[in-house]
């Protein structure tokens, strides 16, 4: 199924994100937002981590959750379709001094059985909906059993079809944004800093389905349901009140239905039986 057009939609999110890669960290360290999603994440993985686990990262990026994990004892093999985040990823590592810990090969999630380590992994971790960068998501997940030892922990971060903020953009007149993910069966034109590429949207019963019979769902919860997605600039700035009111009823509801299902993104985690 990894055809030429697979390839060609790869290399344009490899062209996106190294793009991206030298001022990636610069513009997102200080979001407070982004450092919300970041905290919810990692308190997500960490329930579902034992000690010392060996970790297969996903669309690893610059390598701030590798460097986090590593520095709690565990081991992460990095991995990315983008030369420029891995490089970002391999500088942080040596002045870090975390080698030992921290491993990175360029590798498509979508070829995960082209990987040169192949664990097998007690952890497969994806964060920030790298994964909404192919429509072969299925081909990824049918990877994962092969990759885990049993009773492994998957902990995905994925874009859902449909997120109650980016509906009331509807109401700005943002008909464009508020509609982008509804109407996306065959993936959607996205950019940054003038490259474009692809996004696909899954919701995670799709997630589910796709990873049945050898795994079972340990937990979904909505990132960003309540809390404002952090391209709604400035929010927590404007709004520290109800920012921090918002953050109080997401912590409440997010792992209720349909709340867990409608955020801008879900944090999925399932076990290999």
């Amino acid at each position: 199924m990894h055809n030429h057009s697979t390839n060609h939609i790869e290399q344009r999110v490899a062209i996106a994100f190294n793009g991206q890669s030298l001022i990636f960290d610069q513009i997102y360290s200080d979001d407070i937002v982004i450092n919300y999603k970041r905290s919810r994440v990692r308190e997500h993985l960490l329930k579902y981590l034992k000690a010392e686990s060996k970790i297969l990262e996903l669309n690893a990026g610059t390598g701030e959750d590798a460097i986090f994990l590593a520095k709690l004892g565990h081991s992460v093999h990095a991995t990315d379709i983008s030369s420029g985040m891995l490089e970002k990823l391999e500088e942080k590592v040596l002045s870090h001094r975390l080698a030992d810990s921290v491993t990175s090969e360029l590798c498509s999630y979508t070829q995960l059985d082209n990987l040169k380590n192949k664990g097998p992994f007690d952890c497969i971790f994806s964060n920030f909906a790298g994964l909404n960068c192919t429509g072969d998501l299925d081909v990824v997940l049918s990877s994962f059993g092969n990759l885990l030892n049993p009773g492994g922990i998957v902990v995905l971060v994925i874009l859902p079809a449909f997120c109650m903020w980016e509906s009331l953009l509807l109401f700005k007149g943002k008909f464009k944004t508020a509609t982008r993910r509804l109407f996306s069966a065959g993936g959607r034109r996205a950019n940054i800093d003038g490259a474009s590429f692809t996004c696909w949207y899954y919701s995670p019963d799709y997630v589910v389905r796709n990873l049945k019979g050898k795994f079972e769902t340990t937990e979904i919860e909505g990132l960003c349901t309540f809390v404002p997605p952090s391209y709604i600039e400035k929010f927590p700035v404007k709004h520290p009140k109800l920012y921090s009111f918002l953050c109080r009823v997401e912590n409440r509801l997010k792992t209720k239905w349909p709340w867990r299902n409608i955020g801008d993104y879900y944090i999925i985690s399932l076990r290999r039986k």
